[in-house]
């Protein structure tokens, strides 16, 4: 099965009990992928989708932002699908793991946490995001990559003084699952 496919699938699969707009962006990303057979990928200049994950060390009741060297924001991993990817989980996973540097990162369970549209400069105009949460493994050490500027752990209650109102929606999402696992 293609990306493509499996994308079609998570997103017809995602949204059990999501709110109003979390079911309008599901629709609008299907609705986009209908309308876009090349959606998955960056060529496409009305938008594409893109996979996300942020890093999480529940034992400690902290997240690893990466400030994003482009952006000048702190921002969860993310990027790009790239045609080596089976499924947006795998894309989420990939990019986690390369731009933190922290290896044995495993997705919780469940599918994606949060879906995220936000505009980007052209040629291109949305990024169609779907967003997961990557469990980082008990002492993990992260190790920064290129596309960072640094990689910081922040305490739950500390995102929102550093992030916008998407990471901070993704931080809140995550934690109610997990606090929902246990």
């Amino acid at each position: 099965m293609s990306l493509y496919d499996e994308a079609v699938l998570v997103l017809k699969g995602y949204g059990t009990g999501a709110d109003a707009a979390q079911e309008e962006l599901r629709l609008a990303y299907l609705d986009h992928l209908a309308r876009h057979p090349d959606g998955m990928w960056k060529a496409c200049g009305a938008g594409h989708l893109t996979a996300s994950a942020l890093v999480v060390d529940p034992e400690r009741g902290k997240v690893l932002l990466t400030l994003h060297r482009k952006l000048r924001m702190w921002l969860q991993m993310g990027g790009h699908c790239e045609p080596g990817d089976a499924t947006p989980a795998a894309a989420a996973l990939r990019e986690a793991s390369e731009e933190s540097g922290v290896p044995g990162l495993t997705l919780l369970d469940g599918g994606p946490v949060v879906l995220d549209r936000h505009p980007i400069p052209a040629p291109c105009h949305w990024h169609l995001d779907v967003q997961y949460a990557a469990l980082a493994p008990s002492g993990a050490t992260e190790r920064i990559s290129d596309e960072s500027l640094d990689l910081r752990w922040f305490g739950y209650d500390e995102v929102a003084a550093v992030a916008d109102a998407s990471v901070v929606r993704l931080v809140e999402r995550t934690r109610a699952l997990l606090d929902g696992a246990r």
